[in-house]
């Protein structure tokens, strides 16, 4: 990656607006903590606010991009982006997805204005449940506003249980839909299908972070099981990782 290139990807990621950690930075960006250092030293020589310090984290602090120019390539991730969510999200999404297709369209400089219709990548619905016939607006709220859910779930073998979880997030593997969450019956994480929810009722009851219920400490725990499972793998064998309800 040239300096300058990654340079623009460390404003990037300061700009997002929290305090991140020269660590977490070094991931993102694939080099050394000594180099971001480095580069965070050098952009604030040329006048970029960035407030902080090595071993605390580092923000911008009043600090803003000039509006950025997209490339074929980002037009399409973006269009891929939109258009997976307009198939499979629910009539929210879908919306939100064609409006940000038109603002895209609208803000392209002349010469790229048709990039977005000229882009050839669809992504058609199935005949497996669509966002619209499952309960994903109102788990998608519940997250924002950290509400606890009470869920009327059945298994794969079709046993029922009811379970009151925290959400933390909604991942999306074609056609499936995941609500990932604390469940407070099993005192753990766990997945659980939107398709085979019953009944998904938004609690008035909100829910703070708590150490070891967190998305990051689920992350967490899934990057470690799938680090074990790889060493196993590579030992003797094995199957995927992956946390059952």
């Amino acid at each position: 990656m040239r300096r300058a290139d990654r340079l623009f990807r460390l404003l990037l990621e300061l700009r997002r607006g929290r305090v991140v950690t020269a660590r977490e930075l070094a991931r993102r960006l694939e080099v050394s903590e000594r180099t971001v250092y480095r580069d965070v030293a050098d952009l604030s020589a040329s006048g970029v606010p960035i407030a902080g310090a090595a071993g605390v984290g580092y923000r911008l602090t009043g600090f803003e991009l000039p509006p950025l120019m997209f490339d074929r390539e980002e037009v399409e991730a973006l269009v891929l982006g939109a258009r997976t969510a307009e198939a499979w999200g629910d009539a929210v999404l879908a919306g939100a997805a064609r409006s940000a297709l038109a603002k895209i369209e609208a803000v392209l400089p002349r010469g790229r204005e048709r990039l977005v219709e000229e882009t050839r990548i669809y992504v058609p619905a199935r005949d497996e449940p669509r966002g619209e016939r499952l309960p994903l607006g109102d788990l998608r709220r519940a997250i924002r506003d950290r509400r606890k859910v009470a869920l009327d779930y059945r298994d794969e073998a079709g046993r029922a249980s009811e379970r009151s979880v925290r959400p933390l997030a909604l991942a999306f593997y074609p056609p499936v839909w995941l609500l990932v969450a604390w469940c407070e019956l099993r005192i753990n994480f766990r997945n659980f299908r939107l398709d085979r929810m019953v009944a998904a009722a938004v609690s008035d009851e909100s829910f703070v972070d708590e150490p070891g219920r967190t998305l990051a400490d689920y992350l967490r725990q899934v990057e470690e099981e799938i680090a074990a499972w790889r060493a196993r793998d590579r030992a003797c064998g094995g199957g995927t990782p992956q946390s059952s309800p």
